[in-house]
């Protein structure tokens, strides 16, 4: 993300690439331009959030007339630096770090994962999904010839923390950690945690107690 997107607030920042996947299927139907009503109703952001949060980049829209598609995709390709390619590592393949590797983020072209680590005997020297898996012991050296500063972490809980003391000697500054343990790192790294289970709870238990989806937001 570019240093200008940086100075905006982190829930905003957060909303960014919501707001780019839809105009980019905007842009894929024809579609030309576009009211924060119909944007609201696509990604679920209130009306009013969303033109707070395209206010911190000054005037991207026209009041009655609405966003011009093209624009704000080129606006927010900029922004995200979408028109660099990042690599990225998964660490750990079993079997949701074999889902991810498959997968690979065909729909976005600016994101691929570049390489795996296992010390799985059937999977190490293998390819999956195109992706080459190569021997945890060799995590430092591929990481550093390969230049990639961002992990997926999918390994088993026990180990996501001594994983994570090595990808801080590595030099890595952001982690997707999939894993139910909570790392410890320096300020210089960011770590955002993805917990299936704890979404699939919390999911139950609006549906169970905020049956309006209204109600829920």
């Amino acid at each position: 993300m570019s240093n200008e997107s940086m100075k905006i607030p982190q829930a905003t920042a957060k909303r960014l690439p919501l707001y780019y996947r839809f105009l980019n299927h905007l842009h894929t139907s024809g579609k030309q331009r576009v009211s924060s009503a119909e944007l609201s109703d696509a990604v679920k952001v209130d009306s009013a959030t969303i033109r707070r949060d395209f206010s911190y980049f000054g005037a991207l829209g026209k009041k009655g007339y609405g966003y011009n598609v093209n624009y704000l995709l080129t606006f927010f390709r900029k922004t995200l630096d979408q028109d660099e390619l990042t690599k990225v590592a998964l660490i750990g393949v079993g079997n949701l770090g074999t889902a991810l590797l498959n997968y690979n983020f065909l729909k976005n072209n600016n994101t691929k994962i570049q390489i795996g680590f296992d010390v799985s005997p059937e999977r190490v020297g293998s390819k999956i999904g195109d992706v080459p898996v190569y021997h945890m012991d060799d995590i430092e050296k591929y990481l550093e010839s390969e230049k990639i500063q961002i992990v997926i972490l999918t390994v088993p809980a026990p180990a996501a923390q001594p994983v994570t003391d090595r990808l801080i000697k590595a030099d890595v500054k952001g982690i997707l950690n999939f894993t139910p343990a909570r790392l410890h790192v320096p300020p210089t790294i960011r770590v955002h945690h993805i917990d299936l289970a704890v979404e699939l709870q919390s999911l139950i238990y609006f549906l169970k107690h905020y049956p309006s989806e209204d109600e829920a937001l």
